[in-house]
């Protein structure tokens, strides 16, 4: 077909990255076409229907990770988003009965701490105030472009003052403290606060969610600071959902992008990345069309863009050979369930405290050590015999979700790693590890086995399958040390720009990282608009 042009940048993929560079670009003045390979936009950052009127997150459950600044300078409230946090914000039961609740107020969750542990208690408060602030400071770190490693320039220099601010802000304990922290696993991190096993398994957990490391790998510490980055989480982390499900704010974002006059287009499988010579032309669909653009930003991961969309004459050996070395170890699966009723989990109470208690992430976990056991199977490509879970029922405060009565849980089951030694992801695997998760959330929802009228699973292998992620891997990215600030995705791209003129990557393969922010792609347009005044 011949070539389309009179475009001034395309996006590809329309994951929520994807379509927050469209609408910043778009804001800007560029004429942007975003172009989506499904059938629906949003990615990871979807919902979908799993039975009739159940609708479910297609990947990530929660969206409180969402920078109110991308919110707001986007307007997304005006197109449509509404979120809702409940007050519990995690919620560990335990088979014996007992159970650990950290509740939005950190003084509520301090006070009930002190039937397990009276100095836990009086620490929790303490603690909490310094992952708020050293988190401040990485939110900080995460709004900026990491430095040229070839040569500093004037704008890197301004971003070193402003973080240098930022640093001094801290106080000094904390200040002294935060290059220790970074490298220390997020066990020993937890340890030296507390002493209760339950309390340091629930903090510690968002250090290797959908990861895969260990509560014992270094570098964990520094993936629960970041988690905790740029929004309003602390300790506890964040726990807000979108009414409507996340795919709610796709939309919202969809909506912003077009009202700056962005295009989507779905259906529209982009299989390479043009160029000539080291400058971008545009892309290839799989349709045969070409669409021309000086500016190409990509929302696929870094591994996948490099080794399959840039031509291999045009990547050049090294950064093929550097690119096919960014680790992508997926080892999370996604089970989601069609309940009949609502779930009782005893530890939890029956009366409406307790049914408050559920309404966050609910994580089942009852200690470092286990937590660690599961991780260690995996390094062997094993599933753990005692799977680690973090669940939500989104319906419980949006009803939308399901049919009067009825409600939906997304379960979070890790490690499940993406290449099993004994045997492959086939439908008797899939159907393991979904009996295996209903097995375990027994433990402490007696009868919710009873409740389950249909269910979806989503292995390591189906979310590279269908959504695209080398290795399966949600983060697009193992979110460790060597693959965080200036080495994300690898040395030499953390700026968002490829060797290739015009090619940029805006997905959560770069700084700062991945899950629902929103900060990849907006960092990715602003390089984007900076680099077009440049050449003007």
């Amino acid at each position: 077909m011949a070539a389309v042009d009179g475009w001034d940048a395309i996006v590809v993929g329309a994951g929520h990255n994807g379509l927050v560079t469209a609408a910043y670009l778009a804001k800007a003045g560029l004429r942007t076409l975003v172009l989506e390979k499904r059938e629906r936009i949003g990615g990871l950052t979807g919902t979908i229907e799993i039975a009739d009127g159940t609708r479910a997150p297609a990947f990530f459950p929660t969206v409180g990770r969402l920078r109110p600044s991308v919110a707001r300078e986007l307007g997304l409230y005006d197109h449509g988003l509404a979120l809702v946090s409940p007050e519990a914000l995690a919620f560990a039961p335990l088979a014996d009965g007992r159970s650990v609740t950290l509740w939005a107020d950190a003084a509520r969750t301090a006070a009930e701490l002190r039937a397990w542990s009276p100095a836990d208690a009086d620490a929790y408060a303490g603690f909490d105030r310094r992952v708020r602030a050293l988190a401040h400071f990485l939110g900080e770190i995460g709004d900026t472009t990491p430095p040229d490693p070839s040569g500093p320039s004037a704008s890197d220099a301004l971003r070193g003052i402003l973080l240098g601010r930022a640093f001094r802000g801290l106080d000094r304990k904390d200040a002294q403290a935060l290059l220790r922290y970074l490298p220390m696993a997020v066990a020993d991190f937890v340890a030296e606060s507390f002493r209760t096993d339950a309390l340091r398994a629930l903090i510690a957990w968002r250090g290797v969610r959908y990861t895969a490391l260990g509560p014992w790998s270094g570098g964990s510490t520094q993936v629960l600071l970041t988690d905790s980055a740029g929004n309003d989480g602390g300790a506890a982390g964040e726990t807000v959902f979108a009414r409507g499900g996340p795919g709610a704010l796709t939309l919202a974002l969809a909506s912003a992008a077009r009202s700056f006059g962005a295009e989507i287009r779905i259906g529209a499988e982009v299989v390479a990345i043009r160029a000539n010579g080291d400058r971008v032309t545009g892309v290839a669909l799989a349709s045969g069309e070409e669409v021309d653009a000086p500016v190409v930003a990509t929302g696929v991961d870094p591994k996948t863009t490099i080794l399959r969309l840039l031509d291999p004459m045009v990547a050049g050996p090294t950064l093929r050979w550097r690119g096919g070395n960014i680790r992508t170890p997926g080892a999370v699966t996604k089970v989601d369930l069609a309940l009949s009723g609502t779930p009782v989990f005893p530890a939890a109470g029956a009366d409406d405290e307790g049914a408050r208690r559920i309404r966050g992430r609910i994580v089942l976990a009852e200690g470092i050590d286990e937590i660690e056991r599961a991780f260690d199977a995996s390094k062997y490509g094993r599933v753990s015999d005692r799977l680690v879970l973090e669940a939500t029922i989104p319906s419980l405060v949006d009803p939308t979700l399901a049919p009067s009565g009825r409600h939906v849980m997304s379960v979070i089951a890790q490690w499940t790693p993406h290449a099993l030694r004994d045997g492959a992801w086939d439908d008797a695997a899939r159907a393991a590890i979904g009996d295996a998760v209903i097995a375990r959330l027994e433990t402490v929802a007696p009868g919710i086995g009873s409740l389950v009228t249909a269910r979806r699973v989503l292995t390591p292998v189906d979310l590279e399958r269908d959504f695209g992620p080398a290795g399966g891997h949600p983060y697009h990215g193992e979110p460790g040390l060597d693959q965080w600030f200036a080495w994300r995705p690898m040395l030499g791209l953390a700026r968002y720009r490829f060797p290739v003129a015009g090619l940029y990557l805006c997905g959560a393969g770069a700084h700062p990282g991945g899950g629902v922010t929103g900060v990849p792609g907006r960092n990715a347009a602003r390089e984007i608009v900076a680099d077009r005044k440049r050449r003007r």
